[in-house]
């Protein structure tokens, strides 16, 4: 895989969870709010799957910790309003 196809999934895999949850505050039910917050956390995991694939890249300047630190962050916060949403 070359870097621009990686810097690809990057994006895609980085714009479409913040794009899920934006989609969230507008759902129609409580289901599709659930919904929208799972696909935010499975592209949120994406994206850390592909950022840890840079980190092992040679082709790679070394990455900010301070950027997984966050990222976690972002994934226990989304995994909280997923569980939150569950109990009612």
């Amino acid at each position: 895989m070359n870097r621009y196809e990686m810097a690809s999934q990057i994006f895609r895999s980085g714009t479409s969870t913040g794009a899920n949850i934006r989609e969230a505050q507008n759902a129609e039910s409580r289901a599709d709010f659930i919904h929208r917050f799972k696909i935010s956390a499975k592209e949120a995991d994406e994206l850390e799957y592909w950022l840890r694939l840079c980190e092992a890249s040679i082709f790679y300047p070394n990455l900010d910790p301070e950027l997984f630190k966050d990222l976690k962050s972002i994934i226990l916060i989304i995994s909280k309003i997923i569980g939150t949403s569950k109990k009612g």
